[in-house]
């Protein structure tokens, strides 16, 4: 693949586009993380925990959809997507107050499925912006960016979040709410500045919408080509991952390892550090080996390295093995998106990245419940770590399974 170097207005963008990644992955990895502290306080199953985060996933099995393909046909003064984040922050920042003033279940419940919902109606129109600002060939390091950004936040939730809850359940919720408020008016003010600049220097040369982005003909096109399939199918097994690990990790080092809350926090945020320094290395290879490749590459040593927890807690196991875990991990969510992005029909692009997230969805709606399911019906074998550690045989045989449609999906597209 040809490798060209960034322009500066591509820099500039891309810092701008990373503003409401941190944002939005700090207040949802405080969400997933902490919120299962929470419920487990209240009412101790896994199980429960499982599907409770697993809301993600029911609200990304639809909204995306819907507001990925309407952001492509939206035409206002602020553009198709920039309306949608403006709507959906208030009630982001609200959701994430009332979960941290909410003491029943229920409540929790019913708030968090409001934070996932709000949360898609911000994310889908703005994550398609990548590909409407940013060309294909830089898509790699593009995702690197933003993938530098998004463990930014997603560490300092990790860090901050476990020495907050140390000192109150409603601490981390209420500071997520505090910080994705500012940064996300801040986003909004620049975007719309920027916006205006440069349609009254270029106008605005947006296409009018045809109407043809209904879910309907877009599952058309899902039919027609095996290759959105085939990464559908591999990004959700990604996700399903992922999101059993953020849910029940903390849990893990704390309950199954026996670790304090603010001593978790250091151990997590290590590794999250470790899969930022992961990110901008594996966009800049992709883009120079291909992304896919660069996938098949490492996801071999990500799932192997995730089945050893399982297994041992002992540290001179522990210490390389969450090395590799942490920067192939950082890889796994740097390039999914930067590999979907030349699949992309160009009228499309608000509504693939809403099949996208559906894709997550899935994968977000199994994951935590399988592992939930896997820490109660393996508590005995597990019995050292509570069962704690049957998580990670969820994990791991998630990311090795996703070989299957990554290497199918490889012998399609032009990559390796």
């Amino acid at each position: 693949m040809s490798r060209r170097a960034l322009r500066a207005d591509e820099k500039r963008t891309l810092a701008l586009l990373g503003l409401p990644t941190a944002a939005l992955a700090l207040a949802i990895t405080i969400v997933t993380t902490y919120l299962p502290v929470v419920v487990r306080d209240q009412l101790g199953s896994t199980t429960v925990i499982g599907g409770l985060i697993g809301l993600e996933g029911v609200m990304a099995l639809w909204v995306p959809l819907v507001v990925g393909a309407w952001s492509d046909r939206l035409r206002t003064p602020l553009g198709g997507r920039l309306p949608f984040l403006v709507a959906a922050t208030p009630l982001v920042v609200a959701a994430l107050v009332l979960i941290g003033l909410a003491a029943k279940p229920v409540v929790l419940a019913l708030c968090a499925a409001l934070f996932f919902f709000a949360y898609f109606v911000a994310y889908e129109p703005y994550r398609a912006l990548y590909p409407d600002l940013i060309d294909d060939d830089v898509a790699g390091r593009a995702q690197s960016s933003q993938a530098i950004f998004r463990g930014a936040g997603t560490g300092l939730a990790l860090v901050g979040g476990g020495v907050l809850i140390a000192l109150g359940n409603a601490a981390p919720f209420l500071v997520a709410a505090a910080v994705t408020a500012v940064t996300m008016a801040v986003f909004v003010q620049v975007a719309r500045r920027r916006r205006r600049e440069r349609v009254e220097r270029e106008g605005d040369d947006a296409p009018a919408p045809d109407g043809s982005t209904s879910p309907r003909e877009l599952l058309a096109l899902l039919r027609e080509q095996p290759e959105l399939r085939q990464y559908l199918l591999a990004n959700g097994l990604w996700e399903a991952s992922l999101s059993a690990l953020k849910t029940f990790v903390f849990l893990f080092v704390v309950v199954g390892v026996g670790l304090r809350k603010t001593e978790a926090a250091g151990v997590i945020g290590g590794v999250a550090l470790i899969a930022l320094a992961g990110a901008p290395v594996s966009g800049a290879i992709g883009d120079r080996i291909g992304r896919l490749r660069m996938m098949l590459l490492v996801l071999p040593f990500y799932g192997l390295g995730l089945l050893v927890p399982a297994f041992t807690q002992a540290v001179p196991a522990m210490v390389p093995t969450m090395l590799v875990v942490g920067l192939a991990g950082g890889l796994v969510m740097t390039l999914p998106y930067a590999i979907l992005q030349p699949l992309m029909p160009e009228d499309r692009h608000g509504a693939l990245t809403g099949f996208y997230s559906v894709s997550r969805g899935v994968g977000a709606a199994l994951g935590p419940l399988l592992a939930g399911l896997a820490i109660e019906l393996l508590g005995g074998p597990f019995a050292s770590t509570e069962g704690y550690a049957a998580m990670w045989l969820v994990c791991g045989a998630l990311i090795l399974l996703s070989l299957v449609p990554t290497r199918a999906l490889a012998r399609r597209v032009d990559d390796v």
